[in-house]
């Protein structure tokens, strides 16, 4: 445990050195953001976390586990909670990468609530995690989709971007179909965005999933034909 509050002391010190006060303003409001910013960019965040990653190994999931957790529940500003996330990406873990992290990111999307977090723990965790193990996660997002929480819906939506020819379209037609109705922007725009990139893969399944639902607000079908040539 010493050595994930050690690595999550020295991702806050880091931060601290390279915060830029006069750029935090525009980041914050720019992500509409309650939590503040130190004014780090993104680039610098990320060479800030491999480094210290490297320099303070996790010895076991738990472990890791922990020290995401103190990143994220104790963070004060925003970087942080993006450093968080790279942890949890970071290659030397991948073998950790299993459906027994799903409690964690679950609470990374529902405490995160806004789409730079929760867009990322979609695609770039559970999303591979469901194609290693469809029979486990499948059931969740299933349920996600009909979840009272937004966020989790959009995961559900998500979650198979990048899949290409491995895309369960049971899955896909299940999490669009639940959340037709849903008057909400990021749903709408996430139902676009998943159906556009399943097109760049399969145009013609997509071309009928849109046209056989009418339901579709506008904006998720401009999205999801947006590259496509033929109009319904």
């Amino acid at each position: 445990m010493e050595t994930a509050i050690a690595l999550v002391t020295a991702v806050r010190s880091g931060l601290a050195e390279l915060a830029d006060p006069a750029k935090a303003p525009a980041m914050k409001a720019y992500m509409k953001s309650e939590m503040p910013y130190r004014g780090v960019p993104r680039p610098a965040s990320r060479g800030l976390g491999k480094r210290i990653f490297a320099e303070y190994p996790l010895v076991d999931r738990e472990i890791f586990t922990k020290a995401v957790q103190f990143l994220w529940r104790e963070a004060e500003f925003r970087e942080e909670r993006y450093v968080a996330i790279d942890l949890t990406g970071y290659r030397a873990y991948s073998g950790w990468q299993d459906s027994s992290l799903l409690p964690l990111y679950d609470e990374l999307v529902v405490t995160g609530a806004w789409w730079d977090y929760v867009d990322e723990i979609a695609i770039r965790r559970i999303g591979p995690i469901l194609r290693a193990e469809p029979e486990v996660v499948t059931p969740v997002m299933r349920r996600w989709a009909r979840d009272e929480d937004r966020w989790r819906r959009r995961t559900s939506v998500l979650c198979q971007i990048g899949a290409k020819a491995a895309t369960d379209t049971g899955l896909l037609t299940h999490t669009v179909e639940a959340n037709l109705g849903d008057q909400d922007f990021f749903l709408r725009k996430g139902i676009g965005w998943a159906l556009r990139e399943y097109a760049k893969t399969n145009p013609e399944w997509v071309r009928h999933f849109v046209g056989t639902h009418p339901g579709l607000s506008g904006l998720s079908k401009r999205e999801a034909l947006k590259h496509l040539d033929a109009t319904l």
